[in-house]
């Protein structure tokens, strides 16, 4: 039997899936502090030390909630996931795209590489939608607090997760694989079956990475805000923008269907040229 091909869905998260950054639904509210002030403070600490701006962010949640007294384990931080809202349809997305594929000969896969917490992402309700979630995470100790970055996702760092994804090596300790040569037919998701969503600046490297390597990077926006789409697809880094809308119907319904129509054709043509050159190969 033939294995259907693979298309890999792969998303940013916060403002692209959700409605606003994670830690902004109940984290930095419960720190009695506003939203923009917890940013400013943690982009101004980032500027001071020379750091990462994701890891000036995990330093400050675990400095704010140790001064508020709040516990700050595992457990509780996915417990936050429970809060975040959702861009229209998000939730229905994904069992009807799914769907989709498997109508037209394609398996759908969806992965999420973000800047967010990975612990928040666990406690959302659509994580058990992913077939793996890539985002910034903590290193706990015996009692399981959290003590130390175990890993960042910076918007540089996001590429080698297309990479991890095309060759099927998931798992992020796994470097001898990934770096290991395998030629193009061997790989478990070629690029041309991979579409990136994602929302800003910080996607450009994935976006770009995608759609030179023969795939399609869509950029959404929040409703009557697209300016950062439209110049992303000015400078030819994506090569849709639409708004940040994922019900049935939707344009970017429409758009991730007909480019699933597009690789669905394009790996039986690819299939068939393949079997084709094979039987007309003569040994020498």
């Amino acid at each position: 039997m033939v294995k259907k091909p693979i298309i890999a869905l792969m998303y940013d998260f916060d403002k692209t899936l959700s409605t606003t950054d994670m830690q902004n639904y109940s984290f930095i509210p419960s720190l009695g502090i506003e939203t923009e002030a917890f940013w400013k403070e943690s982009n101004a600490l980032a500027e001071k030390e020379d750091m990462d701006g994701l890891l000036s962010y995990m330093y400050l949640m675990l400095k704010k909630a140790k001064h508020e007294d709040i516990a700050i384990t595992r457990e509780n931080f996915v417990k936050l996931g429970k809060g975040i809202e959702y861009y229209p349809g998000v939730e229905q997305w994904f069992d009807r795209i799914n769907q989709y594929g498997k109508e037209h000969g394609v398996f759908i896969e969806h992965y999420v590489i973000s800047s967010g917490l990975q612990e928040i992402i666990e406690g959302s309700s659509i994580y058990k939608q992913f077939k793996k979630t890539y985002a910034c995470e903590f290193l706990y100790d015996v009692n399981k607090v959290a003590v130390w970055p175990k890993n960042v996702v910076n918007y540089t760092t996001k590429t080698q997760f297309l990479f991890r994804i095309n060759k099927g090596v998931l798992d992020v300790y796994e470097n001898n694989k990934l770096n290991t040569y395998t030629p193009e037919s061997e790989r478990r998701i070629p690029f041309r079956n991979m579409i990136y969503i994602g929302d800003g600046l910080t996607d450009v490297p994935c976006m770009k990475l995608v759609k030179v390597n023969g795939g399609q990077s869509i950029a959404v926006f929040k409703k009557r805000n697209k300016a950062t789409a439209a110049k992303l697809m000015n400078e030819n880094r994506v090569d849709f923008i639409t708004e940040a809308n994922y019900s049935e119907n939707s344009e970017l319904d429409s758009i991730v269907k007909t480019i699933i129509d597009k690789m669905s054709v394009v790996d039986r043509l690819t299939e068939m040229h393949r079997k084709h050159k094979k039987s007309i190969e003569v040994k020498p």
